[in-house]
Order: C-alpha cells, then sequence, then structure tokens
C-alpha cells in the first residue's frame, strides 16, 4: 500500500511506502468512512457557527447596540463576515455532494469537502475571535478585551493547527524512516 499525497499536477505520489492499514477496507469502503467521519465532523462546527451566527444577525436589534463605538461596529460586521464565511464553507460539502451524487466522485468530494472544512475553521476562528473581541472590549475595555482575545487567539492557534499540522509532520517523517531503502 502507498500514501496518496497529491504530487505534481494532483497524481498521487507513490514514493513513500505507508503502513500497511489494519482496517483492508477498499479504496470505496475507506471514501464511504472518511466521508462519515467528515460529516460528523461539519455538524459539531455548523451547528457552533449557526449559532454564533443567529446570535450576532440579532444583535443590531437590541437597544445597547446604538452604544457601541465606531471600532465596535467594525469588529461586529467583521464577526457576522466570517460566520457567514464560515457556515459558507462548512455547508459547501453539501451542495457537492448534491449536485455529484451517483456519480463516481466520492473521493473527489472528500478531498474538496476537506479543503473546505479546513478553510471554514479558520473562518470560524475568526468569527469566535471578533466576537469575543467584540464583547470583552465592551464589557471589560480594550486592555482586557486584547489580553482575553490575544489568549483564546494563541489557544486556537494552537490546539486547532499547530499540535495537528505538527502531528502530521511528525508522522510524514515516521513513514519516511519506515520506508525500505532502494538504491536508485
Amino acid at each position: 500500500m502507498v500514501t496518496e499525497a497529491a504530487g505534481p499536477a494532483g497524481r498521487r505520489d507513490e514514493s513513500i511506502a505507508a503502513p500497511v492499514d489494519p482496517r483492508r477496507e477498499t479504496a470505496a469502503q475507506r471514501d464511504d468512512r472518511n466521508m462519515t467521519e467528515l460529516v460528523q465532523e461539519l455538524r459539531v462546527a455548523g451547528l457552533g457557527v449557526q449559532v454564533l451566527f443567529g446570535f450576532l444577525l440579532s444583535l443590531p436589534f437590541t437597544v445597547k447596540f446604538d452604544r457601541l463605538s465606531g471600532f465596535q461596529h467594525d469588529l461586529y460586521l467583521a464577526s457576522v463576515v466570517f460566520a457567514a464565511v464560515a457556515t459558507t464553507l462548512l455547508i459547501g460539502p453539501v451542495a457537492y455532494h448534491r449536485l455529484v451524487f451517483r456519480r463516481g466522485l466520492k473521493e473527489g468530494l472528500v478531498r474538496f469537502a476537506n479543503v473546505l472544512a479546513v478553510f471554514g475553521l479558520a473562518a470560524v476562528a475568526g468569527a469566535v475571535l471578533s466576537a469575543v473581541l467584540l464583547l470583552t472590549d465592551y464589557v471589560a475595555g480594550p486592555v482586557a478585551g486584547g489580553l482575553i482575545t490575544a489568549a483564546l487567539a494563541c489557544m486556537i492557534a494552537v490546539l486547532w493547527f499547530a499540535v495537528p499540522l505538527s502531528r502530521r509532520q511528525e508522522r510524514r517523517l515516521e513513514r519516511l524512516l519506515e520506508a525500505p531503502f532502494t538504491p536508485s
């Protein structure tokens, strides 16, 4: 079995041997499993951003909205845009799936949906951070708001992106070291 990393021009890179997968599943079964896992993840992320988006959409209709400063109005607008972009990206795989349903394109769907999910998570991070900064700036002032938001930004950057990407790189190095040496 070989890795399926896309190489130049989208071709698969078969130069790095991957460990045998104990699941012994066919490509179709793997695509089905990957799709099921992705759908579950999108449900969680989608629900969270929809709740935030709904809250943000109701905010201008409150009495205190007029008390926001110009900076806070800008933060509000940024939050709404990030939440709308996140919603669009996280729901995108559903539209894609409906349009390619039963066309034998599941592998492409899973790959494209994965890209949308990653960008969607980045947009969720933007929505959460701008909403937190808006709220904390309004309630506790700009210094406390900035510190709290910066701490949260660090947590998101590390937990959502740095740790998984680091593990991904470690795994790639492990595979390189496990690959049999073949002189050229």
